[in-house]
């Protein structure tokens, strides 16, 4: 027996027509939204286009650009391509912080990767830690640093400058002369080697501090001439580097042994660094190397850029920052900065030219092998001297306490 009255039929079967029409018409809608292209990552990149850091920083951005192409050559990311955003920090800290909160808070970036200064690095860090968000830093560093917002995938002090150090005194002699540019990384990077050097019973015989970008080297080449020390431990960064080593040459001191902590191949080609026959790099990677992921990323690099132009630590310090944040934003399904910090809470590893690479949970450093080279005339390091292991990162040296070396970079105002 029919329970509806007869004059509902007609109603019934209206409202089953369009719901039925509404199914049909909400369907289609959501075959239409998930067909539609979902809008690309944004990757922000915070390097110095310009300025006396140029010459460092842009092949970086260029192997950045290099990592990104490959992950969306794959596919992207979570179904969606990535797209750089490019700013320019004219190698000026200040500029760098205003250009960190126009990515993050304006171009609405899902992660930053950059900065080569630690003035840089130091001028941005309350920026990230203000909005919550992530940077990955490729360069070795003076340490005393561990931010919940930052990522390092360059060398701590541990694992480059007293190394490297104590190599050169035991090679060359225990007479040690610091040059390095004004500012946090070589005046810190130098109260570690100055307690370094106390310990191995050598002597700093002079101490020379140049601003960013400074070409005036007369006096200290005098000073040089006259005090010859048994090694130079040089701590300049940027374009300064080529006035350094042009006043080196041209006064006959080509073959003073030189370790250099701040320079790598582009800029060894650059400035003619492989002009000084005793100089000397310490890093994790060089472009010599034979591994196939080496030869494979050079050769990557190389034909995408020019053929001849060289690949060095910072530059897979880079590379490789951009991979392991890939790695985090698929295992947690999620681009959001927040979300793929948290992976970093546990112990990340990945092959990587030279040799595998492994994330330290507690400070975000990378245990990384420590290399060095003696510089050839075509630009290139010829490796002397590699650790059979990784070695973990210490960005506090622990000849000191944490709170001491607090104490003493607060007294050096850095």
């Amino acid at each position: 027996m029919n329970s509806y009255p007869g004059f509902l039929k007609p109603s019934i079967k209206m409202a089953l027509g369009l719901a039925l029409s509404m199914f049909i018409v909400i369907a289609g809608y959501l075959m239409l939204v998930s067909a539609k292209p979902q809008p690309p990552i944004k990757v922000g990149v915070l390097h110095a286009l310009t300025g006396t850091m140029a010459t460092s920083e842009k092949p970086l951005v260029q192997m950045l650009q290099l990592a990104v192409e490959q992950l969306n050559q794959q596919g992207g990311l979570l179904g969606r391509s990535l797209e750089l955003v490019i700013v320019d920090t004219e190698s000026d800290a200040d500029i760098a912080a205003q250009q960190a909160e126009k990515l993050i808070v304006d171009d609405q970036v899902s992660v930053v990767f950059g900065c080569w200064t630690s003035a840089c690095r130091k001028a941005v860090k309350p920026v990230f830690e203000q909005h919550n968000h992530l940077l990955f830093y490729p360069v070795q560093y003076e340490g005393l640093e561990a931010s919940n917002h930052i990522f390092y995938t360059g060398s701590s002090p541990n694992q480059q400058i007293v190394p490297g150090a104590r190599w050169a005194m035991q090679q060359f002699g225990t007479r040690v002369l610091l040059v390095g540019s004004d500012y946090v990384f070589p005046r810190i990077a130098n109260m570690i080697l100055a307690d370094m050097i106390s310990a191995n019973q050598g002597e700093i015989v002079a101490e020379f501090y140049k601003p960013l970008g400074n070409q005036a080297f007369d006096l200290l080449i005098e000073q040089i001439q006259l005090l010859k020390p048994d090694v130079i431990l040089n701590t300049l960064n940027g374009d300064s580097n080529h006035a350094f080593f042009n006043g080196l040459v041209a006064s006959g001191l080509q073959d003073i042994p030189v370790m250099s902590f701040s320079v790598a191949e582009p800029e060894l080609q650059a400035w003619g660094g492989g002009r000084l026959t005793q100089h000397y790099g310490v890093w994790g990677f060089f472009q010599s190397l034979s591994d196939p992921l080496t030869q494979d990323l050079v050769a990557n690099y190389q034909q995408r850029f020019g053929e001849n132009l060289p690949v060095s630590d910072p530059m897979i310090a880079s590379y490789l920052g951009v991979q392991l944040w890939a790695r985090a934003v698929a295992y947690e399904q999620s681009a959001n900065p927040r979300q793929v910090n948290n992976v970093y809470l546990q112990s990340l590893s990945m092959p990587a030219p030279g040799s595998k690479v492994v994330v330290e949970r507690t400070n975000r450093h990378l245990w990384r092998q420590l290399r060095i080279g003696h510089v050839q005339p075509d630009g290139q390091y010829q490796q002397v001297y590699v650790t059979d292991h990784l070695i973990r990162p210490t960005p506090w040296p622990t000849y000191r306490t944490r709170y001491d070396w607090e104490q003493a970079r607060a007294r050096l105002g850095l």
